[in-house]
Parts: structure tokens; sequence; C-alpha cells
């Protein structure tokens, strides 16, 4: 019981699998799981009461994991104390603050490990608690169950997850398997059934069951294994048959919503603020979108849905603008210039989108000079956006499942372009400064007192970004409330709190107090690029971020927001600039267009506090980001060789064991040391010893059972015979026995040829006989636990109400 549950909790830990990046946690869950569980053996082997016995468990689980992290968080105090109760809860709550920041897979930070091993302990320890000290293996399967759960919750959409829950059921059932064994074990030994008709009557008479041609003698064992399995295939099977069973435990969710025209994954453009908080908080971060692009900047490759122009102190929204046909070819954006249109590219953009995602909005890269998608769309000239048109009552164009191809520019202006920029359009000017009267004064303080000194606009919005994202103390938080209005602007300047919405709005709002042109934009990042050059975009792609009016240049976008897989501009990089919290693409920049010849210094020492805030870039082809290497090291070449030979010979071990055993019985020459192995050879097909039986009794039933004729029944007989011989012979008379082994190996054949070939395959590789290996360690540590207990009786304790 103790090794299956200790099975079971771990098959159950696999599902955990998909949240990080790396599964090398496991191994060490397993260790400390199997420390754990011998702890609980040894304890109740003393034996202790229940609760010292869980508490002893529970106090080495702990002092494994101080063991395993010590020195893995910032000291705060000195002295083994000092990190049991805060070092080792700083480090606890730094996971906790990594599990919400990271996505799925997230880096195996130390705090991540931290969750994840003491929360399989934490399960493993009820598991055993339950099934072993209590002796209540059903009620352990509900650990087990929340274990499971919350794996699949977090885990939906990555990795198989049909394969955690087979995993997972599989361990119950063992586990529920061996307690039934032991159950049945308690009433003593079950001698047998009646015959079934392929049994001679011979065999009926005093050889049981258990035999290649017997009854089974655990028929409640069997019966309980087939309806296990049974259940399980089932559990399997039955949502894969039924679609309409698709949301249940092994479905994906929101299937069934996206199905019905909920549009799961939507950024709904009446509320993107709403949505775009409930995309990022979503714990099913599913794929809405693929596409392929010929873009030599990926991380400028945002997908921009709508532009929020206007705010009246509670909201940002869109404009009621008219809507147009969509053009062949669309009007060149406002405020570019000739010169930086000529030091643009022109992409081409391939776009796929889920069947689940129903966003009426076209998600587009800006700007897009021309569309061509199936279905009815309408254009919106100044935000430069498509529509869905109306198809009939309530029934609107949207994106799901289209398939469509944008152009669109790669602009690449210079800070010096932007910092030279005259003067705005005085209507967009007008437009795009208004700000409510009900603004907080601390607003337009604020960005007067982080742009103090500045010459000129460019300058001031470069401060603005680096004062959110860089120098200005905030922190990136998708929990915080989703206010919009004038008094969350206010709020988030104080508490330094938000995500991506409160970044952009603030610093829009902040622009606008100075004068600057400023909206929000509503769309993706670029999202992940692919092994066959496609790009995934999931809901936790979803943001947004300022457009800021320059004249000559147009709507230009800056990031203020220090959250992972954002890149800033090129264009809005200072002279010198300070480390920024936001991803450094895979693919070059603009400045840094030709091919580098080593890795930079930053990807060699990309740490999980940088990767976090997006200061580590996609690995460099072709080369090996480890210091000093020049390729794989022979100790990692090594390394792989013996787990490769490990894999490979843990199945061989039984079989190498039995081979070697058999060897030394019969080079022996010993007459009780053959008898032995030949009772073993017939136990691994399946017929059990029968110790109550006389040496020519259990030849008898082996021949029968065995279904032995001619020479290999008689060599069996001649072993026996010569057991006899040796057990009753006269003091001081030797047995001589020269064709002992070949009698034995000549039985031994006869067997294995008389049964089907997975029942041989099982007997060489999986014998039966194997059990006495377990019966020796169980035997001896019996004798050391009565040694122990005896040494501990000697010693006397002044313990008050004993008893």
């Amino acid at each position: 019981m103790t090794l299956f549950g200790t099975l079971a909790t771990l098959l159950t830990s696999w599902s955990l699998a998909p949240l990080v990046e790396t599964s090398g946690w496991l191994v060490q869950a397993a260790l400390l799981l199997a420390v754990q569980a011998a702890v609980g053996a040894g304890a109740r082997r003393v034996p202790l009461a229940r609760s010292l016995t869980v508490g002893a468990q529970l106090l080495v689980s702990l002092l494994l994991l101080a063991f395993l992290f010590a020195g893995k968080a910032e000291s705060t105090g000195s002295g083994p104390l000092a990190f049991l109760v805060t070092d080792f809860a700083g480090l606890f709550q730094q996971g906790v603050r990594d599990v919400g920041e990271f996505a799925i897979p997230a880096p195996l930070t130390d705090g991540i490990r931290l969750l994840l091993l003491s929360g399989v302990l934490l399960i493993g320890l009820l598991v055993d608690a339950l099934a072993v000290t209590l002796r209540t293996a059903a009620a352990a399967g509900l650990p087990l169950l929340a274990l499971y759960s919350v794996a699949a919750g977090l885990s939906a959409g990555h990795g198989r997850t049909w394969i955690a829950f087979l995993l997972a059921g599989a361990g119950y059932l063992m586990m529920l398997l061996s307690e039934g064994r032991d159950r049945l074990a308690q009433w003593g030994r079950v001698f047998g059934g009646a015959p079934n008709a392929r049994t001679p009557a011979s065999a009926a008479s005093g050889y049981g069951a258990g035999g290649a041609g017997g009854t089974r003698a655990l028929a409640p064992v069997r019966t309980g294994r087939r309806i296990g399995a049974v259940a399980l295939g089932l559990a399997l099977a039955v949502p894969a048959a039924l679609p309409s069973l698709g949301g249940g435990l092994l479905g994906t969710p929101g299937e069934d919503s996206a199905a019905a025209g909920g549009g799961g994954g939507t950024i709904s453009a009446v509320n993107p603020l709403v949505s775009l908080q409930s995309s990022l908080n979503a714990q099913d971060n599913r794929v809405v979108m693929k596409y392929r692009t010929d873009s030599p900047q990926l991380a400028e490759q945002y997908l921009r849905i709508l532009a929020l122009d206007e705010f009246n102190g509670v909201k940002w929204e869109a404009s009621a603008r008219p809507l147009t046909d969509v053009p062949q070819r669309l009007p060149n954006p406002a405020g570019l210039a000739e010169q930086v249109r000529e030091n643009a590219v022109e992409v081409r953009t391939t776009v796929s989108a889920a069947d689940s995602y129903a966003q009426r909005y076209l998600p587009m890269p800006y700007p897009a000079t021309q569309v061509d998608i199936g279905g009815k769309w309408r254009f919106e000239p100044v935000g430069r956006t498509l529509v869905g048109d109306q198809l009939g009552k309530d029934r609107f164009q949207n994106v799901q499942g289209a398939q469509y191809t944008v152009r669109s520019l790669l602009l690449r202006p210079t800070a010096a372009q932007l910092q030279s920029a005259p003067a705005a359009n005085p209507a967009v000017h007008g437009e795009y400064t208004r700000l409510p009267d009900n603004l907080p004064p601390v607003v337009a303080e604020t960005a007067r007192r982080v742009t103090q000194g500045a010459k000129d606009d460019y300058t001031r919005a470069v401060k603005l970004q680096d004062f959110f994202a860089v120098n200005g103390g905030f922190r990136y938080d998708t929990k915080v409330s989703s206010g919009t209005g004038s008094q969350a602007i206010a709020r988030f300047l104080e508490d330094k709190e938000g995500f991506c919405v409160h970044f952009a709005f603030s610093m829009a709002a902040m622009s606008r107090t100075l004068g600057i042109p400023a909206r929000v934009a509503v769309g993706f990042t670029p999202g992940e690029k692919q092994s066959d050059g496609t790009v995934n975009v999931s809901m936790r792609d979803a943001h947004a971020w300022p457009e800021l009016y320059f004249e000559g240049v147009g709507w230009t976008r800056f990031e203020p927001t220090p959250r992972s897989g954002i890149t800033v501009p090129d264009y809005s990089r200072t002279d010198t600039p300070a480390p920024q919290p936001s991803a450094s693409s895979a693919l070059p920049s603009q400045s840094a267009s030709a091919p580098a010849p080593m890795p930079s210094a930053q990807t060699d020492a990309c740490t999980p506090e940088l990767k976090k805030l997006g200061e580590c870039g996609g690995p460099v082809a072709g080369q090996n980001t480890a210091s000093g290497s020049g390729g794989v090291s022979a100790g990692t070449v090594l390394g792989w060789v013996a787990v490769a030979l490990l894999v490979l010979g843990l199945p061989l071990l039984p079989l190498l064991w039995r081979r070697r055993v058999r060897g030394r019985r019969l080079g022996s020459g010993g007459v009780p040391q053959a008898w032995r192995e030949l009772g073993d050879c017939a136990w691994d097909v399946g017929i059990p010893p029968d110790e109550a039986l006389s040496p020519r009794g259990a030849a008898g039933r082996v021949v029968v059972l065995g279904r032995l004729e001619g020479e290999a029944a008689e060599a069996v007989h001649r072993v026996a015979g010569a057991v006899e011989r040796v057990l009753y012979a006269p003091p001081g008379a030797e047995v001589s026995y020269p064709g002992l082994a070949a009698d034995v190996l000549a039985a031994r054949a006869a067997l294995l040829a008389g049964v089907g070939r997975f029942a041989r395959l099982r007997a060489l590789l999986l014998p039966r006989s194997g059990a006495r290996v377990g019966s020796a360690v169980s035997a001896r540590l019996s004798a050391a636990s009565a040694v122990l207990s005896r040494a501990v009786g000697r010693v006397r304790l002044p313990l008050r109400n004993r008893g």
C-alpha cells in the first residue's frame, strides 16, 4: 500500500508537467516522495501513534525542502529559524508572484519549483495517511482528484491531457487493487474453486487454482481489475466519441460556448477593458490566430483591432464615425510624410483566425495598405479599421474562421525625425488633446514633473514611457481592479500596480495634458513564432498601448507596460538606455539588422528575473548560449547515454536477476537448490508454490497444471525423487545426481512452451518469483525493526499519562 500510494501520487503529479518548461522537478518529487513514504513505513513498523507518524513525515518533508532550497532566497536573517520562518516564506511568496506573472509554460524558477514540490509532497502525505495509516484507500482518491483537477484546469490546451488522466486513473486503480489484495490476504489462503472444462479431473483434487489451466482463486480481484480497466477506457473513449461531452473532464474549456456562438476569447469593441483583463487572466490560453509574414521585424508585428480616441472621464471608447466600402487600396495614413514613407517597407501577412474567435473588428498590422478578405466588411478611415457589416437581424460579419491577407507598412522613423516634428495639424491637436473636466490635478502635475527639462514632445513622450516602464516603480498585475475613469488613473499613479490598460490609458491622458495628441490602441502583441515559420497569437497576447501623433510620422506606438513579450520601439530608446522591462524579439530589430558575430552578454545572463521583465531575446540560431561552450559538452553526451542505458536496462533487471539466481542454484549441484529453482520456474508461468504438499505431490501438481508430458514430466519426477532421497536418506549418505541441472532446464523449457506468447514474455521479463526479493527485504526490515524496538524499549523515559 505504501508503494502504490506513492506511485499513484507521482503518476497524478505528471499532470502538472505542462505548466512549466522543463520536467526535471518530477525526479526531485519522486525522490522526496520516496523518502516521505519510507519515513511513514518506518514509523508504522516501530510502531508510533497515527498522529506521530504523520507528524514525523511532515517534519522530514519540511527539513528536506529546507535543505533543497537553502540559499535560494535572499536571506533576511541568520540561522535555520530565520530560513524556515522568513526566507522560506519569502521564496514561497515569490513563487506565487511568478505563477501570476508568467504565462504557461512558465520557467522553472526556484519559487515555482518550491510550489510544485511542496504541493506534491502535501498530496503525497494526505494519500499516505488516508490509504496506509488510516486504511481507507478509497478516500485517498480525493486529494489525488484535487491535484489532477487543479493541474488540468491550469494546463488546458497545453500537452496531452488524456495521457495525464490515464496515468492518474491507473495509479488510483492500482492503489485500490493493492488494498483489495491486502484485505483478502487477511482472511488466509484461498484454496481454489471449481475446475473448468479444460482442467483434468486430477487437477481438481488437491491442487487448487492458479495454474495455466486452472481456475483463478482471486476472482474478486480479477473482476475488480476488469471493472477498473473498462471504467478507465470508457472515461477516455466516450468524450472523444460524443462531441457534446467535449466540455467535460477531458475537453478544452470554452469549446462548447464557442460552438454555441458564445465567441470565447473575443476582445469586444464595446468594452475592450473588461475583455482584455479576462483574456489576460484566462486559464484557457487558446490560440485565437495564426499568421505567416515576411516582415523582417517580427517584434513590430502588432495586430491592431481598433483605437479608443474619446475619453469622457468615465472610460475610453471609440468615437462613432462613418463607414465606407473597403477600397482596393487603402488611403495613405494621416500625417505620414513622404520622407518617412520612402524608408518604410511593405510587408505581407497571411492570417488564419480560429473558429472560436468571433471578433467583429478585423485584427491587422498598422498601418494596413491593402486587405484581401471574403465576406461583408466596412472601412473606418480615421482609425483605419475594418468592421464586420450586418448580415441579418442581430447577425454581423466577424473574424470567426476567416483567412485573409494584409499588406501593411513597416515604418522606421528615427528619433531625429520625431524630435524635429512640427506642430500637429490644428484639427488633430484639438480633437486628440481633449480631456474631461473631472480629471484629477495629480495627472497633469505628475506629467509635468516627469517631463521636466524636456524641450520637445518626443523627449516628453520618451520620459513618460520610461517613467512607467523603467524608473517609476510600477508593477505589472492583471488582478488589479479594472477601473478606467479619471479617479482610476489617479489611483493607479498612487498604487503603481496595474496591467496594460492602466499603463496605456494613463500615458495617453498624461500626454494629452502636455498637449501631445494621444489615443489608445487595442489588439495583440506579435505572438510566438513556431518551428514551421508560423506565429501563434493566443488570448494572453491581448494588449493595449498608447499611440501618440507626430506630424510627418503619423500615429506612433509607445510601450509603457513592463510586461514580458513586449518590445520597446527602437525610436523610443534613449541614447544610454536603462535596462528595459520589455522583451526583446527573437528577430533582429532595426538597430541590429546586421548579423552579430556572437551572442550578446544580455542573452548569456538571462535569469528568470530578466525573463519576467522581458530582457531576454530568443536563442541565436546555431549558437550555444552557455559561456565558453562551442557545442554539446562531453559530460552532456555521457549523461544522456547513461540515462538511455538506464531506461533501456530497467525492464531487463528482473530477467538478469532470474538468470543469475538460476545459474547460482544449478551451478552449486545441490538438490534442494535445484528443487527450489524448479518451483520458481513453475511459479513464473502461473503455478504458485504450495508448501503444504510433499515433493511427490508438488511434482504431480506441476505436471498436471503445466500440461507436461513425456521426458519433461519424467524430469520433474526425477528431481522430486532426488529431493525425497536427500530428505529421508540415512545420515552421512550421499545422493549423486549428475543430470540434475539438465532435468531442471528441460522442465523449464517445457513449462514455457506450454503457455501463450504473452504469458511467456511475462515469465521472462516480469517473473512472479521476483516476489521472493520483496519477502526477503521485508523479513530483513522486520528483523531490523525488532532490534530497534528492543533498543528503544530499554530506554526508560519519564512519560506521564502513558497508555
